[in-house]
């Protein structure tokens, strides 16, 4: 059982969590990481962390809802994809034992961090790609292959998630970057609303410190979402993945 010290400091991680992936993305890489530095198993982190942030992703889908309009057929198959991976990621975490679990974290942190890192690029690359005339000649029916591929690692981890989506998607579908995004967003929420349900019944959750980074991780997003138009996402972005490129070397070392 954590101290009330230690719940504030996981609120105040929370928070900057939140704020960040309203910002920039990657807060998971503030946030399971302090779970972990307070003694929470590996496994137990990654889980609660999961639960815990979950609600954030309801915030960006709500405020992309829009966007969605005419994508319909795309959810009809994208969707269920993306519960089924969701769903099979977090059986795999919980089929992994915690020593090996614990071994993997900073492979994980570094791919995450990558992931994050390739954020820039991959958004330049769709805009340019969104430009050119013609359709792909790929039945977008087989864009849920991937993204159930992607569902899996965000059951799993998560952190890095939307990246690999919105590429996996910009690559079969021509669309706009707007429109695409907002169906990335709903998928992630999907992939982590499965996960999340999935999780709650595991025994793993550790409830008092959900419920604590729930609420702090809204907050941040209120917060993140207050300060989108004074803070640069790129210059964010680069802080927190030399965050989590600093983290994952301490997890090498320790």
């Amino acid at each position: 059982m954590l101290s009330g010290l230690e719940l504030v400091l996981v609120g105040l991680a929370a928070v900057i969590g939140g704020a960040v992936n309203a910002l920039a993305g990657g807060g998971t890489l503030i946030t399971f990481p302090m779970l972990t530095a307070l003694g929470i198993p590996a496994v137990a982190a990654n889980v609660t962390n999961t639960v815990a942030l979950c609600p954030g992703y309801l915030g960006g889908t709500l405020a992309q809802i829009n966007d969605l309009r005419g994508q319909e057929r795309r959810l009809s198959f994208l969707i269920p994809a993306g519960i089924a991976g969701g769903i099979a990621g977090g059986l795999l975490l919980l089929s992994t034992g915690e020593q090996m679990f614990r071994a993997m974290v900073p492979y994980l942190i570094l791919l995450a961090a990558g992931l994050l890192a390739c954020q820039d690029p991959v958004r330049k690359w769709l805009v340019r790609r969104s430009g050119r005339p013609g359709k792909s000649n790929v039945s977008e029916f087989w864009t849920s292959l991937p993204v159930g591929l992607a569902a899996v690692y965000g059951g799993y981890f998560g952190a890095g998630l939307s990246v690999i989506v919105l590429a996996v998607l910009g690559l079969v579908m021509d669309d706009t970057l707007t429109r695409l995004n907002a169906l990335k967003q709903l998928i992630a929420f999907a992939i982590n609303v499965a996960a999340a349900l999935f999780f709650v019944f595991s025994g793993q959750v550790v409830w008092p410190v959900a419920l604590v980074m729930a609420i702090g991780a809204l907050v941040g997003g209120v917060i993140g979402g207050k300060l989108a138009g004074s803070i640069q996402p790129v210059v964010l972005r680069r802080i927190v993945v030399t965050v989590g490129v600093v983290i994952a070397l301490i997890y090498f070392k320790y």
